[in-house]
């Protein structure tokens, strides 16, 4: 179903913000689902947030809500995570993908090369 392409990491200390962005390519169907998932050494992939491109529906992980926010711009084929009040625990590789469902994290799959973000304390 096409290509994911993240940008928008970066280094930040705590309390400051960042947004990735994802440009998707390729075939979708109407309801569809992308989201964000992370990554850091030692630890397991976490889902972050999801969104359903034909109702723009969202799902967030407990650890993001209310600091993070995903949003699409359908013309652009894009899918942005606003992220604020960053610490450094949100240091990880993230990486967009799609998902079978949106709120299952383990339904990931087709993601891209991922973006970095750093947060210092």
């Amino acid at each position: 179903q096409g290509g994911r392409v993240e940008s928008g990491g970066g280094s930040v200390q705590a309390g400051g913000s960042l947004r990735l962005s994802c440009a998707t390519s390729g075939y979708f169907p109407s309801k569809y689902c992308l989201g964000w998932f992370r990554q850091s050494p030692g630890k397991e992939r976490e889902g972050v947030a999801s969104i359903y491109t034909d109702n723009s529906r969202t799902y967030y992980a407990d650890s993001v809500k209310g600091r993070f926010t995903i949003s699409q711009d359908n013309a652009k084929n894009t899918v942005y995570l606003q992220m604020n009040s960053l610490m450094p625990e949100d240091t990880a590789m993230y990486y967009c993908a799609s998902f079978q469902a949106c709120g299952d994290w383990t339904s990931r799959y087709n993601w891209g090369q991922g973006t970095q973000v750093t947060v210092s304390s």
